[in-house]
């Protein structure tokens, strides 16, 4: 029987292997650098292999006028856009730095889900492992593409 695995920054996920873990952070941070700091603590003490945020750009998500979806309008304010939900949960390029950081220092492994091209770009410089598509973006042939080029791991 052939075996299935891939390697995620000297960590072999797949059959015959020990399950792997990913704590979702995702947007949980609420836009609080610090309480996205506490996230990754709580990972770590839970035992998580991984810790995974999300990364986008406000502005290639959604327009200025987009009306937020039902989910959002039971956890948010009314009064705010979506667009300034979203630009309000951006993790910037130093935040990113930052976490990177925290992880490396609590031995996580810092993973993110990119929503735009630009996104997966920025994870590249800042040298993510794998990467996780948006479950809204499988059939997104160009960014499929635009991931696939960079020939790192990727999660669907």
């Amino acid at each position: 029987m052939a075996y299935k695995t891939i390697l995620v920054n000297e960590r072999y996920i797949g059959d015959d292997q020990h399950c792997f873990i990913i704590a979702e952070a995702g947007v949980n941070h609420n836009g609080d650098l610090n309480l996205a700091h506490q996230l990754i603590d709580v990972a770590v003490q839970s035992g998580a292999d991984a810790i995974k945020f999300q990364t986008f750009k406000a502005e290639n998500l959604a327009s200025a006028n987009a009306p937020k979806a039902v989910y959002q309008l039971e956890t948010t304010s009314t009064s705010e856009s979506q667009f300034e939900m979203l630009r309000r949960l951006e993790l910037h390029a130093d935040a990113h730095r930052e976490l990177i950081a925290h992880c490396q220092d609590k031995n996580i492994l810092f993973l993110s889900t990119p929503f735009d091209e630009a996104s997966v770009d920025l994870l590249e410089t800042l040298g993510v492992p794998a990467y996780k598509t948006p479950s809204g973006e499988i059939t997104n042939l160009p960014y499929l593409s635009h991931i696939a080029r960079k020939n790192k791991p990727l999660i669907v």
